[in-house]
């Protein structure tokens, strides 16, 4: 048997109730789960189809890459947020962002 790669100590117990919850859709998979972290691991080709069928749904979130030019402003840069992301994510002039630098990108996320 597997030790849990997370907590290094738990052994793996095999279980067909873990919870995947994709907008507002309630999946349940079969794999593994920690018996001490209680971590879970679902089955490779549980997930797989789990993908699939959120994706024929129209609810699996595919990746968003947009580009756009920097404007300057007095002495910092400013970046233009699309209209339709703002509204997807519920954004508006008053909404707080945190912006961190991971390696050479830059992240921007609201703050919760």
């Amino acid at each position: 048997m597997r030790k849990c790669p997370v907590c290094e100590k738990g052994k793996f117990i095999e279980v067909s109730d873990i919870i995947f919850e994709i907008e507002g859709y309630i999946f349940i998979l079969k794999g593994h789960r920690c018996d001490s972290c209680r971590e879970e691991f679902p089955y490779e080709e549980e997930t797989r189809k789990t993908i699939e069928i959120a994706r024929r749904l129209g609810i699996w979130p595919e990746p968003l890459k947009l580009y756009r030019r920097l404007s300057r402003s007095g002495d910092g840069l400013v970046l233009r947020i699309p209209a339709d992301l703002e509204r997807q994510l519920k954004l508006s002039e008053k909404t707080e962002v945190e912006i961190s630098k991971v390696g050479n990108k830059i992240v921007i996320a609201p703050e919760s």
